[in-house]
């Protein structure tokens, strides 16, 4: 762990993570039932996972800055009968037992032995446990959650493999080749593990023998005397990230060592042209892009030199085949842009909702789309030029805004609200509300500071906006429908797609 310097052993994993299978078998978990892991970057949450994972659970990571209500949310729409927290989540983590009634047994990491209420203490529950597996091990998998366009997240459920845990899924088999890792490497994880690349990454990196070094905070500087210092082989990171790394004094970005560095992988955003030439011409050409949902329902690939010739893509289609469709589902030419198929690939449904899960099939139940919208080139090269319906993208991580102006318009000084994101040349986008006033309100600075502290106090901070337009009346269909095109219009018009 860095910067605290904190290690977790080979032998020290397996031993923890054998305990945790006894506490979860002890708890009368079973094969496909649910745990949720609410922290922050800790080894312990690396025990709960690896617990987890060899007793044949599904196990979900938590975003660490929800609000309670949006934590219990997760933690009962996933069927949780666990749940993994830790003493530095406490503010948060003692209102969930009264709103997530179900859950049968709560761990508190680094609390003292009576953490209080229905808590158990992490350590004490361990303490007692057998080093050795359980006797029925089998593997588990995780299943994260990704938003919808409705607001609410929801969790990606994938089949189930039904083997020993000391064996390796193709899907990890597939990921490893596709991002070349390899045995022995040094893994550095600059990112929250609850996100899907870092968790699967870190997973795979413990899988072949690495050592993995997890980063507790983002920090540009650290990030490059990580290299340097652990001879760091290998990472993953977000466009942000590199941005921040660029913005350094001249003197710091000279005196850092990346010789040992061999592939830095990216995703999660796009990465604006200018920042991956910069990125190469200082890293060199190891930089590997993918572009790829949660839902893992399609992928595409490009290395650094296809990336020289075809700048700005976002790669070609591996795994599977792509498409790109107009809104009648006919093909569109080279070049054209249309919403992103992917064929081949679609083992996966949203948890409990059959209804969202055949929403992104075409009839043939093979095709499937999260709602991206792009080009391909006459190459084949993917191109994005929009996000999926309204979401956006801050810093690598995505947003929904149906949440946010559910909130909003339960404020009473707000008629109507929307929310969209705007250019942000730091983290690609940014929140921004675009709000009606409730009649006789006048629509100021107070009254802007005013509803930006009531989305902060009811939601995580990444989801709120940074500031609030005011209008006379929101754009809307006869329907009801809100026409967000307008209004983003007003904040985009000047760039040739919606990636900054």
């Amino acid at each position: 762990m860095a910067p605290s310097g904190r290690t977790l052993t080979f032998a020290e994993y397996e031993a923890g993570a054998n305990q945790v299978a006894h506490v979860l078998r002890e708890t009368g978990l079973r094969r496909k039932d649910h745990v949720a892991i609410f922290m922050e970057n800790d080894p312990a949450m690396l025990l709960a996972e690896a617990g987890a994972e060899r007793t044949g659970l599904y196990f979900t990571p938590v975003n660490s800055y929800l609000s309670p209500e949006e934590v219990a949310y997760i933690v009962n729409d996933s069927e949780s009968r666990v749940v993994v927290t830790s003493a530095a989540k406490a503010e948060v983590a003692y209102q969930l037992p009264v709103l997530c009634p179900k859950v049968e047994c709560w761990l508190m990491v680094g609390a003292d032995s009576s953490p209080g209420g229905p808590f158990e203490s992490w350590e004490d529950a361990l303490g007692g446990q057998p080093t050795g597996p359980v006797a029925d091990e089998r593997l588990g998998a995780p299943m994260m959650y990704s938003s919808g366009t409705t607001g609410r997240p929801k969790g990606i459920l994938r089949p189930m493999y039904d083997i020993h845990p000391s064996e390796t899924s193709i899907a990890v088999l597939g990921i490893a080749a596709l991002w070349s890792l390899r045995e022995d490497m040094v893994y550095l994880s600059p990112a929250p593990l609850y996100h899907t690349a870092p968790q699967v990454s870190v997973a795979i990196a413990l899988r072949m023998k690495s050592t993995a070094v997890v980063m507790e905070h983002f920090d540009p500087a650290l990030y490059l005397d990580l290299v340097g210092s652990q001879r760091v082989t290998h990472s993953q990171v977000v466009p942000t990230m590199f941005t921040r790394m660029l913005k350094l004094p001249d003197d710091v970005r000279a005196a850092a060592d990346l010789s040992s560095l061999e592939v830095v992988i990216h995703a999660a955003a796009p990465c604006p042209v200018p920042v991956k030439e910069q990125m190469i011409e200082w890293f060199g050409p190891i930089l590997l892009e993918y572009y790829a949902a949660t839902e893992g329902n399609g992928c595409t690939f490009i290395t650094s030199d296809d990336w020289l010739a075809h700048k700005g893509s976002v790669g070609r289609a591996v795994l599977s085949d792509i498409h790109i469709l107009d809104d009648d589902g006919n093909e569109c030419p080279t070049g054209t842009s249309g919403t992103v198929w992917f064929a081949g690939a679609t083992d996966f449904e949203y948890y409990r909702d059959p209804e969202k899960t055949a929403s992104t099939r075409r009839d043939d139940g093979k095709t499937s789309t999260v709602g991206d919208v792009g080009y391909l080139d006459e190459d084949g090269y993917l191109f994005l030029t929009d996000r999926k319906a309204h979401m956006i993208i801050s810093g690598g991580v995505n947003i929904y805004p149906q949440e946010t102006e559910n909130l909003l318009v339960t404020h009473p000084k707000v008629l109507d609200a929307a929310v969209i994101g705007v250019p942000n040349d730091d983290l690609g986008e940014e929140v921004k509300a675009v709000v009606q006033p409730a009649d006789g309100v006048v629509g100021d600075d107070a009254l802007e500071r005013e509803l930006i502290a009531f989305c902060r106090e009811h939601q995580a901070h990444f989801k709120c906006p940074r500031s609030v337009d005011f209008v006379d009346e929101l754009p809307r269909l006869p329907t009801g429908k809100l026409y967000k095109g307008v209004l983003r219009e007003q904040y985009w018009g000047d760039h040739a797609t919606r990636i900054v």
